[in-house]
């Protein structure tokens, strides 16, 4: 369903289980990013009413994972911790060249936004299905669902604002080269790394 080319090795997993305090952190901080992303959609391109409403009500939901996650690191007894650069998503948005018409700024935000929700959903699916803490596992699984329907909202967005066969064209070859990406990565303590 998802597209991806590269399917996350399961090992990464066994990193998450070693790690779980730095995943949480980066996790809330994807999640905070994720609402700012939607208000920055907002922002950029006002006349598209709705894909405003939508991204208002995004931003608020990704507000409340941010806060479900924070809620679950306090009561592992710890903070929030800082802000790491996410190596994932600073490579992915190398793939399409800068400029271009606002249309084409949108549909290459919107494939951006789409891909990344799609990895998440990806590698929520892996923590519901191999973490050994159930409580844990049932808590990605109810993110997988959610982050499935961004993917799935941002790409319809992008086939709605462009050229739907040239807006397919250019999620293939986005796709093709995040499995390039993924390649480096997994090895990492982080959502996406």
């Amino acid at each position: 369903m998802l597209g991806l080319k590269l399917p996350t090795d399961p090992r990464w997993v066994n990193i998450v289980e070693k790690n779980i305090d730095e995943i949480l952190t980066d996790h809330a901080y994807c999640e905070q990013k994720a609402a700012s992303t939607a208000i920055s959609l907002i922002v950029s391109f006002p006349e598209y009413t709705e894909l405003v409403e939508e991204m208002i009500a995004l931003s608020r939901e990704e507000m409340g994972h941010f806060k479900m996650v924070h809620d679950l690191i306090k009561k592992r007894g710890n903070s929030l911790g800082r802000d790491r650069k996410d190596d994932y998503v600073i490579e992915l948005i190398k793939f399409f060249p800068k400029g271009g018409s606002r249309t084409t700024q949108l549909v290459h935000r919107l494939l951006y936004a789409a891909l990344i929700e799609a990895r998440s959903c990806e590698r929520f699916r892996l923590l519901s299905e191999e973490l050994e803490d159930k409580k844990l596992a049932d808590f990605y699984h109810k993110l997988m669902i959610s982050e499935a329907g961004h993917y799935t909202m941002f790409l319809k967005f992008a086939r709605k604002y462009g050229e739907v066969d040239e807006v397919n064209k250019k999620w293939n070859s986005l796709l093709e080269y995040e499995a390039q990406i993924m390649k480096d990565l997994g090895n990492k303590e982080s959502i996406h790394g």
